[in-house]
């Protein structure tokens, strides 16, 4: 699955084996946010995280800092991106 854009809105969702590979992938997400100073916008139900970006600093629209956290989130999950 990929990003969908619609709404002024990237969305994702995500999924893994189980609970704690679904965290572990938060964990990873959130070290690079931080650095990023750019946070997500997401919920986690066992295997599964829905992941919402968008910039609330330029207007809750699509930014270059949505799409690069967006690679960067596929390149966690082991995808390319």
């Amino acid at each position: 699955m990929s990003w969908t854009e619609a709404d002024n809105c990237l969305t994702r969702t995500f999924t893994f084996p189980d609970f704690n590979a679904a965290f572990g992938f938060m964990t990873r997400v959130a070290l690079v946010a931080e650095k990023m100073d750019h946070h997500p916008e997401w919920t986690n139900v066992y295997n599964r995280v829905d992941v919402r970006l968008r910039t609330h600093s330029a207007g809750n629209t699509v930014t270059r800092k949505d799409r690069d956290l967006a690679a960067a989130m596929d390149r966690i999950a082991g995808e390319p991106g």
